[in-house]
């Protein structure tokens, strides 16, 4: 035996020789399936090694001990964050936009997480327009982690945020969003305002009927029990708030579509009727607010303090729509607020509310004015039904009411003030069997007659004429055939009235004389240079008429108050917000 030590038995040497009688210059078979064996197992216990610091890696990311890589895609915004998609209004969003980048900004309706890795979101943009939004977290936590969903999710309701993402298709249409055939796929979110930790009016409550107009402060119960309307739940398990809830939450009672809706039918209202008589060779002009005295008399004025002096606020532009006709203008209108102090708690008035006046002069007959104003509100109303469609039925779907009927052109309805009396006599309730004709109507009066009319003539708009004379201001001209009338009207909507007008008296020793018959004196501050006008110059024949806007909009839309139709309503009660 040598001593010689023998060589690892997966060494192959060159002295040795293969089993096979090869060549005994390279490895044998034998060890080249071990050095095989060998190498596999070594691949295997790498792949171990490395599937072992995977299972490490999403451990540690699991508990947030991992850097989060989609921390740059959320956040709050800086004045350094930019996003540079295009931007997209829900509006718009249509097929062409599927799978391209885009920038969007809204608030955040409603949220809910799905699991730890995904979130729902709706984004209002404005008015109802909303889209599903949806956060999902990458498989290697770019562009969106886990941290992410989860701080989208936590977002509160009613914050402002800065988007990117892409429009995909749902698997079904999304119910609970306008946008509902389109979701937005987010990839950035950057807070931009935040909303608080609870509302005082959530959304929901917000575009829910209001039921209760007393409108004294909000009590802290009532404003803790409109905050349980946060959560998205079905209208029917969340209680209605009351109106000062509403006015003392003002930018959540405006966000609501219903509010939103209403607000676009008084603005479109408003250009309807410029449009209509611009086109009539109107000229428009501006009334004070501030005047000396009170224009009509009476005690329902504001007073305040002005300088050394006393002043008013304006109960009507009625005195200075008559300068302007003494002026040499033919045809003049005005558009502004109005102010009553009428301590008057009820669902019909307001302190202070906008005015749609017109004025113009009389060639041959007081209807010559009548006429005007009965063209421009049905071009009011067959506009708005042409133009505002879409917000009728929003407002609809939360204030139920029945299709506004109109008189087919040239069958538009025009009693005189004792013939709709003689119809309340013969076909109205019981309590107005007696009314008489030489007093003005009530509430109750109007509401009667409106729904006989509806019945009898298949129309909600209409014009009583020939009002008595004890109904009417002191510059509304007799009748010259009978002074127990005047020539003056008053418009009904819906068995409401919404406008008042007539022929003004021009002369002025006839107007003296009927300043003194209504017990006021004719040479009072504010009333003396009122008359003053007609002396200085002669001044045609002339009149005219005022709406008022808040009515129009509430009672074409069939709402249970006026205040809903203002921006931010008067009372005797409210002076905020």
């Amino acid at each position: 035996m040598s001593d010689k030590p023998a060589p690892p038995a997966d060494v192959p040497t060159t002295a040795a020789a293969s089993e096979d009688g090869g060549d005994a210059a390279g490895p044998s078979k034998k060890a080249l399936k071990k050095a095989e064996a060998k190498a596999k197992k070594e691949a295997e216990k790498a792949r171990r090694a490395a599937e072992h610091q995977a299972n490490q890696a999403a451990a540690k990311a699991a508990a947030g001990n991992t850097e989060d890589l989609a921390k740059d895609n959320y956040g709050d915004v800086t004045p350094l964050i930019k996003v540079g998609a295009d931007r997209v209004h829900l509006r718009d969003v249509g097929d062409e936009h599927l799978g391209k980048k885009l920038k969007l900004r809204a608030w955040i309706q409603n949220s809910r997480m799905q699991g730890a890795k995904m979130a729902f979101v709706e984004l209002r943009e404005e008015r109802n327009w909303a889209i599903q939004g949806v956060v999902a977290a990458s498989a290697d936590g770019k562009p969106v982690s886990k941290q992410m969903v989860k701080w989208i999710g936590g977002l509160n309701l009613e914050s402002f945020v800065l988007l990117e993402g892409t429009v995909e298709k749902p698997l079904e249409p999304v119910k609970s969003v306008r946008v509902s055939n389109y979701e937005f796929h987010i990839t950035k979110c950057y807070l931009v305002a935040p909303g608080p930790e609870v509302l005082g009016m959530g959304l929901v409550v917000a575009n829910k009927a209001v039921t209760n107009f007393d409108d004294e402060e909000a009590p802290q119960e009532a404003v803790e029990q409109a905050a349980k309307g946060v959560e998205a739940v079905s209208l029917d398990n969340v209680p209605s708030a009351s109106m000062a809830t509403h006015l003392s939450n003002p930018a959540m009672h405006k966000r609501s579509p219903v509010q939103q809706a209403i607000a676009d039918v008084r603005m479109m209202t408003r250009k309807l009727f410029a449009d209509y008589l611009d086109a009539r060779g109107f000229n428009q002009f501006e009334p004070p607010c501030l005047i000396g005295a009170a224009s009509e008399g009476g005690a329902n004025v504001f007073m305040l303090p002005y300088f050394e002096k006393t002043a008013c606020l304006a109960q009507s532009p009625q005195f200075y729509k008559q300068i302007e006709i003494a002026g040499g203008r033919k045809r003049v209108y005005c558009i502004g607020p109005v102010f009553r102090a009428e301590n008057s708690n009820t669902p019909r008035h307001m302190t202070e509310f906008t005015g749609l006046d017109i004025e113009m002069e009389i060639e041959e007959s007081y209807h010559e004015v009548r006429d005007m104003l009965e063209g421009v509100l049905l071009h009011i109303f067959r506009g708005l039904s042409e133009k505002c469609a879409e917000q009728i039925a929003i407002v609809r779907s939360v204030y139920a009411s029945e299709e506004f009927l109109l008189p087919d052109p040239g069958k538009e309805v025009r009693l005189t003030f004792a013939e709709g009396q003689a119809l309340l006599r013969a076909e109205g309730p019981e309590e107005f069997r007696q009314v008489s004709d030489d007093e003005d109507m009530s509430t109750p009066q109007e509401k009667a007659l409106g729904a006989i009319i509806r019945r009898k003539y298949r129309t909600d708009f209409y014009v009583l004429d020939k009002f008595p004379e004890g109904a009417r201001p002191f510059y509304a001209l007799e009748d010259p055939e009978d002074n127990k009338i005047t020539n003056s009207y008053d418009f009904f909507i819906r068995g409401q009235e919404v406008l008042s007008g007539g022929q003004r008296i021009h002369t002025p020793s006839l107007l003296e004389e009927r300043i003194r018959k209504k017990g006021i004196d004719p040479t009072s501050p504010g009333i003396k240079e009122y008359v003053d006008v007609f002396r200085s110059a002669g001044v045609p024949p002339h009149g005219g008429g005022g709406i008022g806007l808040d009515r129009v909009v509430a009672w074409y839309l069939n709402l249970p108050s006026v205040h809903l139709a203002s921006y931010y309503p008067r009372t005797p009660k409210r002076l905020m917000p």
